[in-house]
């Protein structure tokens, strides 16, 4: 059994759900509100370039909490979870003498629920289908027959609280409950305030549908601007999701959904103010303490006229990422390596001086946030969607790669950050394209199909 360390800082994990990297007032957007994140970032570290390892919840949760790729995982599909028992952050943390707790969504499904947390608080505690047939048997099933269509999600969206809205005021009163308890509990006087603490919140928001309370709604409302650029892929693996604008929706219910998304952020980031303001009002010197905000996986919003996550475009894959600890390095800078929510793991371990354990894809981003003169950083992330389907983002180029039968597609976002212009078949990119494939190949992406490939040709644009 590890050693138990003494004096280690506690860790604040805030973790939301769907929210896209450039709505944040941190990002440079100046409509929507996020003092709280604001904040973090203003003092703290931000990465620029963060990816999620899946544009899909469950996946990117499970590989965040490993460690791990999914094709690591082999949680690669909506429905799987890590094994029991399995290697997660809070296991490790756990194991050396962390109270590890939990507040909201984790989305585990599996028979291990708690993977290494010694609390949960709320959250979405069910057994997948196949452990709950083998306890008793086949359970009436309902009527649902799954989410709506995008088209009518943006039909619905508005003024309203949906269910999101209501589990997240059910975490965040949990939250504020443990606190009390945790550093005062003035009743029974059985606060433990000196003892290294790992508390995570994770909301459902900004992840539709797409309701908000009035005030925020009609805030919105005349603030937000649509995306101007809707031009849809003719790419197969690009172009589904989609919501054309004034064939499947209009502009006015574009514009509501919108304005909902970003009433749902400003809510967000007010109830993790209050969370902060607990801490606070507890006693808590908020510079003692490891702050991370993240967020599972972004959201298109309408961009390429295309809705939710599953993709790779950087609305879906890029997510935002915060850093915040005074005692331990200066804030208030922006590092703009490639990163990955798996290298969370390595970072948590480093910052808290516990040993990382084997086996992990996770890179430690401590020697990024202390601008480490000697730091020699592959730049370099990898995300994952159903098993088949990779993207590598490497410096500024954005490899995509779907099976065999589909072509692959090559983004440059330093000459097209606008992801409307694929330079696969330029010539220019020949020997990038040429790495890429042999990385593909090393992550066991395609060994054994036959590769899609066109001849170059000469571009016919500028780029």
């Amino acid at each position: 059994m590890p050693e138990i360390q003494t004096k280690q800082p506690n860790v604040l994990i805030l973790m939301s759900d769907e929210h896209r990297a450039d709505i944040a007032g941190f990002a440079g957007n100046n409509v929507v509100r996020t003092p709280n994140l604001d904040w973090l970032s203003e003092t703290g570290v931000t990465f620029s370039n963060a990816y999620t390892p899946s544009p899909v919840c469950i996946p990117a949760r499970q590989s965040i909490m490993a460690g791990q790729y999914p094709h690591t995982t082999g949680c690669e599909h909506f429905h799987q979870d890590l094994s029991p028992e399995y290697m997660t952050y809070s296991r490790r943390f756990t194991q050396y003498g962390y109270s590890t707790v939990c507040a909201g969504k984790l989305h585990h499904r599996g028979k291990d629920q708690m993977q290494g947390w010694i609390s949960r608080i709320g959250g979405d505690t069910k057994l997948n289908g196949e452990y709950t047939e083998r306890l008793v048997g086949n359970i009436p099933k309902s009527d649902y027959s799954g989410k709506w269509s995008d088209a009518k999600e943006i039909a619905k969206a508005g003024i309203g609280c949906g269910p999101h809205q209501e589990e997240d005021q059910y975490v965040l009163q949990g939250t504020l409950n443990f606190i009390r308890r945790f550093f005062i509990d003035s009743e029974y006087d059985c606060a433990t305030p000196n003892h290294p603490l790992m508390l995570k919140v994770s909301f459902c928001r900004p992840h539709y549908p797409y309701f908000t309370d009035k005030e925020r709604f009609e805030y919105y409302l005349n603030r937000v601007e649509p995306f101007a650029d809707q031009l849809l892929s003719e790419h197969t693996q690009l172009s589904t999701k989609s919501v054309v604008p004034g064939v499947d929706a209009c502009e006015r219910d574009i514009r509501r959904a919108v304005a909902a998304y970003y009433g749902m952020v400003d809510s967000m980031d007010s109830d993790f103010g209050k969370i902060l303001n607990a801490l606070r009002f507890a006693g808590q010197d908020l510079d003692d303490w490891i702050i991370v905000y993240m967020s599972d996986h972004g959201e298109m919003l309408g961009e390429h006229s295309v809705w939710e996550k599953f993709k790779f475009y950087e609305g879906s894959a890029r997510v935002p990422l915060v850093i915040r600890w005074p005692r331990g390095f200066d804030g208030g800078h922006t590092r703009s390596e490639n990163v990955n929510l798996c290298d969370l793991f390595a970072t948590l371990c480093d910052l808290c001086d516990i040993p990382v354990p084997d086996g992990l894809d996770s890179r430690s981003l401590v020697p990024l946030m202390r601008n480490e003169a000697s730091t020699v950083w592959d730049n370099v992330s990898y995300s994952e969607h159903v098993a088949s389907q990779l993207m590598i983002k490497r410096d500024a180029l954005k490899y995509q790669w779907f099976g065999p039968d589909i072509p692959e597609v090559l983004f440059d976002l330093e000459h097209d950050p606008s992801e409307n212009t694929d330079f696969i078949n330029d010539v220019r990119y020949a020997d990038a394209l040429a790495r890429f494939r042999a990385e593909r190949k090393d992550l066991g992406f395609g060994v054994s199909d036959i590769e899609y490939e066109k001849p170059f040709i000469e571009p016919s644009h500028a780029g």
